[in-house]
């Protein structure tokens, strides 16, 4: 059978901003999709964050500080539940789905060090590692390198003919079942995905965002762009 009629776990966030290190998340969704017969079980959170949420973050997600404030639940709590769920997926050999894994599973990681809480590292032990990670943005990036334009979630669901509203992304939930959509979408088109298994799959990720983030690091430089390099490491950096 292959990992695409298997159990993924779809993660997501909405935050304050898009610093890893600094900024904090307020919405969270993690959703388990059967990949056989699509049956879905949802989590979703409304967190507050503790700090005031921007105005630019609110345009894009929606969610104020005072609707965190009012309604939002104790980052301690939600960030316990959202890792202990991610752990038990990877521990079990589920992917985690999430488009842009990188920053998703950063802004996870900073929040939980920042509460005092184990990192995902830690949960899972030292018998795994934190893997299978499955990125469509890293796989798109690999399989159709040099297609020009934008290849943000919505332009990836448009190019491979995943029918999303475009008002709803933004949403964790609407966008982790976007990627969930997008990831077998990008299966019909290049169909080996279907037959390589998770472990390689991962590896192979792991070495293409590697080879891109060296390109695009070498690309800003040369035009005189030292700051917000992206990471070399994938999708995690190594500690």
């Amino acid at each position: 059978m292959s990992w695409l009629e298997r159990t993924m776990v779809g993660f997501d966030t909405e935050t304050t901003g898009v610093d890893v290190a600094t900024d904090r998340i307020v919405t969270a969704a993690v959703i388990f999709r059967d990949g056989a017969d699509g049956a879905v079980s949802a989590r979703t959170w409304l967190i507050d964050p503790g700090v005031e949420i921007p105005e630019r973050a609110t345009a894009v997600h929606g969610i104020t500080t005072e609707m965190a404030r009012a309604n939002g639940v104790d980052p301690v709590v939600a960030l316990g539940e959202i890792a202990a769920l991610l752990a038990a997926a990877l521990t079990n050999g589920s992917p985690i789905v999430a488009f842009n894994a990188g920053y998703d599973l950063g802004i996870l990681d900073a929040e939980l060090a920042r509460h005092g809480l184990p990192s995902l590292v830690r949960r899972i032990g030292p018998a795994h590692a934190l893997r299978p990670v499955v990125d469509p943005l890293v796989l798109d990036r690999h399989l159709d390198r040099f297609r020009r334009g934008k290849r943000k979630l919505v332009d990836l669901c448009e190019h491979y003919g995943v029918a999303v509203d475009a008002e709803a992304l933004h949403a964790a939930d609407a966008d982790v079942l976007a990627t969930l959509d997008l990831v077998q979408a990008m299966a019909r088109t290049y169909p080996t995905l279907a037959t390589v298994d998770l472990s390689d799959l991962h590896d192979q990720q792991v070495s293409a965002h590697r080879i891109w983030a060296v390109e695009f690091r070498a690309w800003l430089a040369s035009r005189g762009r030292t700051e917000d390099l992206p990471d070399l490491d994938w999708p995690l950096p190594l500690r």
